[in-house]
């Protein structure tokens, strides 16, 4: 299996505080303090991936949510 790019979604917890990530495609899950906390564990993603695979990139998108009143 090859994956070229991984894309992790970040979000900001406003209540708590801090950021989570999460990479649907592999099922990578993570949270930090903050984003250069998250930038120290995506460079640690390759423990998700054996010798066999190609260690992929890492790209990390904001999710901004937007709460609509109908």
């Amino acid at each position: 299996m090859s994956a070229a790019e991984i894309i992790f979604g970040i979000n900001e917890d406003e209540l708590d505080g801090g950021y989570s990530a999460k990479e649907l495609g592999f099922g990578i899950h993570m949270q930090g303090d903050t984003i250069d906390d998250l930038r120290h564990n995506a460079r640690e993603v390759d423990r998700y991936f054996d010798e066999t695979m190609e260690r992929p990139a890492c790209r990390m998108d904001f999710v901004r949510g937007e709460v609509l009143v109908a």
